[in-house]
């Protein structure tokens, strides 16, 4: 059993100004749109996070799209799930760049996808896109990010969206509401033990 630091009393009393504090970010809180949520870094759960904010979103009557850049050809849980919910699911599906090892191939693939992508942010039906892994796209050279990032700000107004991918696109990291950086402490696969379905796939 751990040590009491504080009396009750204290204790009481710090929670009640954290309390007040809260309220206050809350009352602060006017604006009402829909935002950017970039979420990078080389750690594990990047898309996993964004897939379950989408669950969520689906949860509250809300209607989404994923669009996921630089995949396996493996068929996926999240594809299994969102093609249940009815979720549009746009898929890149040439696999990883370093399988395919053809430029120009890799190209065209983006561009068929985004190109049918776009539209989605053009529609206010849309409550939540997810654009997983496009990173890879603008670090590759892939895509063009001015072009992606004029899409992303002309968004209906009350539209969301999440950014997934490893690289700090620094045009993202300038237009995006909310950052988040998923760091690596340690990986199960640098260590010898396989990918399993239901937790990497």
């Amino acid at each position: 059993m751990s040590e009491n630091i504080t009396s009750t009393d204290e204790h009481k009393q710090q929670m009640q100004e954290q309390q007040q504090q809260v309220r206050a970010k809350i009352a602060q809180a006017k604006t009402r749109r829909g935002i950017i949520i970039y979420l990078y870094g080389n750690g594990k759960g990047k898309s996993s996070s964004a897939f379950g904010t989408l669950i969520r979103s689906i949860g509250h009557g809300k209607r989404g799209a994923v669009v996921q850049f630089i995949k396996g050809k493996w068929k996926t849980g999240e594809q299994a799930i969102f093609r249940q919910l009815g979720v549009e699911h746009l898929v890149m599906g040439t696999g990883f760049t370093w399988d395919t090892q053809d430029r120009e191939q890799d190209i065209a693939a983006a561009e068929a996808v985004w190109n049918q992508a776009a539209p989605l942010f053009r529609d206010p039906a849309y409550d939540l896109i997810v654009l997983d892994e496009i990173t890879y796209m603008f670090k590759y050279g892939y895509l063009s990010i001015a072009a992606v990032s004029e899409v992303l700000q002309a968004r209906p107004a009350q539209q969301n969206v999440m950014i997934t991918g490893r690289d700090p696109i620094p045009e993202l990291l300038e237009i995006a509401d909310t950052i988040s950086e998923v760091k690596e402490i340690r990986h199960a696969f640098n260590h010898g033990i396989k990918a399993q379905k239901g937790i990497e796939y």
